[in-house]
């Protein structure tokens, strides 16, 4: 991508700085009704995305009505367009005192037993309900993580959306000597947080995700296998009405529940995409149903052969899994979404 030129820097700066003055001259929960509207405009006017969006949906709930799927889809751009309005109003509408009455948690004590233990921890969350909210919370009540995130091409929105991700204590990780940090936060016993529910590329470890397989981060696995750390899998979910979360966890994967597994790397990777199944399934509206998860196919499928032994073998040791769902995994071999 071309570098952008100093005009084009603070022309987007500034004019995401008038936008943003804007909103914050509204309260929060008019904002949202706002973004639900602008949210559902631009469903309708996005054809190739609202495309992706319902046949990723159609294919992880075949169980559900063409208009049920339609509906999920244009909520989950109504819940995009409403985050952006979040993010900005975030810090006026959590901090030490009204944080109880915009955030709950929700079970988040054995993570918490994890969290105030001595040693390292991965914790891990998706592109659902808002990352952004669970951030900025836990480190508002103490739990200092320092994340990893893909900077933005604009230097200066970049570097004020940081500030705002940053004011409570959570520390950016660039992709800039990101491995240095990352393993330096882990030595001296930190958090390390990830957004890691993306496609990972066709080297990526290949996991059941919503009945067909999809490329998942082996350095989250490597990483917890390296430091003998556990890895917490937690959630932000709008509960509303307006500008309302809850906070808690899905899975907590402990060092001793993959030892003499016949490959933890594989099970490490399959365990915590199915912590992110079982956020999904809690509020699927709230899913960014329009990234291309499933577009990277492993070889075995690009050259239209059979599912190796070998995967088969590590999927039959996963213990949700069974021959029914490894035949649906297999009946959905092939191209990724549109």
């Amino acid at each position: 991508m071309a570098k952008k030129t100093a005009l084009q820097t603070w022309s987007e700066y500034l004019a995401a700085r008038a936008g943003m003055a804007a909103i914050g001259s509204f309260n929060v929960d008019a904002n949202l009704r706002t973004g639900q509207v602008l949210g559902r405009l631009l469903n309708k006017v996005d054809h190739r995305h609202r495309r992706r969006g319902e046949a990723n949906i159609a294919r992880s709930f075949p169980e559900w009505s063409k208009e049920k799927v339609q509906r999920c889809c244009e909520a989950s751009v109504e819940h995009l367009a409403q985050l952006a309005i979040e993010a900005i109003q975030m810090p006026r509408e959590i901090n030490v005192q009204t944080w109880p009455d915009r955030v709950r948690l929700h079970e988040l004590g054995p993570a918490l037993e994890v969290l105030n233990r001595p040693g390292p921890a991965i914790v891990l969350t998706g592109h659902l309900g808002n990352f952004e909210v669970l951030g900025y919370t836990m480190s508002l009540l103490g739990y200092d993580i320092d994340a990893v995130a893909r900077p933005l091409d604009n230097q200066k929105l970049n570097d004020w959306l940081y500030g705002i991700r940053e004011a409570k204590g959570m520390r950016i990780i660039t992709k800039f000597n990101a491995t240095d940090r990352m393993l330096a936060v882990l030595r001296r016993g930190g958090y390390l947080g990830f957004t890691a529910d993306q496609n990972a590329g066709e080297k990526g470890m290949f996991v059941p995700f919503f009945n067909k397989l999809a490329s998942t981060y082996k350095s989250i696995g490597l990483l917890a296998l390296r430091y003998r750390c556990p890895v917490v899998c937690g959630y932000a979910q709008r509960v509303g009405p307006g500008f309302r979360y809850e906070i808690g966890t899905t899975d907590i994967i402990e060092p001793e529940e993959w030892a003499g597994h016949r490959d933890p790397l594989f099970y490490i990777s399959a365990r915590y995409a199915h912590a992110f199944e079982k956020m999904v399934y809690r509020r699927p509206e709230q899913y960014f149903w329009m990234h291309r998860r499933w577009k990277s196919r492993p070889r075995h499928e690009l050259q239209g052969k059979a599912m190796p032994k070998a995967m088969r073998r590590n999927l039959e040791t996963l213990p949700w899994m069974n021959d029914e769902k490894i035949a649906l995994l297999e009946r959905n071999a092939g191209p990724g979404e549109p």
